[in-house]
């Protein structure tokens, strides 16, 4: 019996939580069943079932090969007991197991439904060291801007250390309680948190999407904050490039009082850009110029329009991104953000 198709090599692992049977969580990696006829007719191959990807658990020990696979007859996925039987299901017609949705308890499953988890490396070993990229510039030199542009068009994933915090309150994680103490004093959250929380990041967006490229926007904003860094990374690893986003005071001033009228940010004004500038002149500052010192530092200017920003940025990111994400036209939001088309309500 041979192979209908050739099939991409089944390189994922899935992990399956919160069954109401037990016996279906755990790990499952891609299925080592040898070519078969499904009940559709489809001949199998190694890792596939159904013309879908397919996997066994980790353990050996289910009876049915493969325990996760796709039914072309009921259009569903399944996951299947110990003993073989079919536990849950969910009817669709997606290329994986969905992650994103409910599944339906089947003939021998148990209430409740299971989370799924996708993984792009075995979890059980280290996870692959992130491609990382610092960006850093005065207040209104346009990081964010230009970090989302960067996640939109060249698939790198853009972290800031402010949403980490408020995502790190709203889910209620471990570090949930400390956070709320220090932001209520008025006070800066330790740096080893702040730096805990991007390398959780990261390591959650690489076992889950295989991406590994990030642009930490913001990030090291003192020399204490890089401390915290290589206490959690290691002083023997590689320092990241930084890309620092050089504007002038006055360019930046009129930007921020521009963007004012509409941003509702409360330090959108004078005084408070003053201070925050004042701020970054003082502990950012001094940051920049050790990375310089490092050839560790690219500079772009960012009075420029924003159009030859980007191009800048996508110069200084193109050997680690891939040629199709670097030949594709500008989608729309990316137009947007340029200002190359009016905001649209549906980007």
């Amino acid at each position: 019996m041979t192979e209908t198709t050739p099939n991409t090599p089944n390189t994922l692992f899935i992990e399956v939580s919160g069954a109401g049977l037990p016996e279906v969580d755990g790990l499952y990696v891609p299925s080592e069943a040898p070519p078969a006829k499904s009940e559709s007719g489809v001949v199998s191959s190694m890792g596939y079932w159904n013309g879908k990807m397919a996997w066994d658990r980790a353990d050996g020990k289910a009876a049915r090969s493969p325990a996760i696979s796709y039914s072309n007859s009921y259009k569903s996925w399944r996951i299947s007991r110990l003993d073989g039987h079919l536990a849950y299901e969910i009817t669709c017609d997606d290329e994986l197991p969905p992650t994103d949705r409910e599944w339906n308890v089947y003939k021998m499953g148990v209430a409740p439904a299971p989370k799924v988890v996708l993984h792009h490396y075995d979890p059980r070993e280290p996870c692959p060291e992130p491609n990382v990229v610092f960006v850093l510039g005065g207040p209104g030199a346009g990081k964010g801007t230009m970090c989302e542009l960067a996640d939109i068009q060249l698939g790198w994933t853009h972290l800031s250390t402010g949403d980490l915090l408020r995502e790190e309150q709203e889910a209620g994680g471990p570090t949930t309680d400390i956070i709320k103490e220090y932001i209520a004093a008025g006070k800066l959250v330790p740096n080893e948190i702040v730096v805990r929380l991007l390398k959780d990041a990261m390591e959650r967006t690489t076992r889950t999407t295989g991406k590994r490229n990030f642009l930490i926007d913001g990030f090291p904003r003192s020399l204490s904050n890089l401390e915290a860094w290589y206490e959690v990374f290691g002083r023997e690893s590689e320092l990241p490039t930084m890309l620092y986003f050089e504007c002038p005071f006055e360019v930046l001033e009129q930007r921020i009082l521009g963007r004012a009228k509409y941003s509702g940010r409360a330090d959108d004004n004078i005084d408070a850009m003053k201070l925050r500038f004042d701020t970054f002149k003082a502990e950012t500052l001094p940051t920049v110029e050790l990375f310089k010192g490092k050839g560790k530092c690219v500079e772009i200017d960012t009075s420029q329009d924003r159009e030859a920003v980007y191009t800048r940025l996508r110069e200084q990111l193109a050997k680690h991104t891939e040629q199709h994400l670097l030949d594709q036209p500008f989608k729309e939001k990316s137009e947007i953000l340029l200002g190359l088309r009016p905001y649209s309500k549906n980007a």
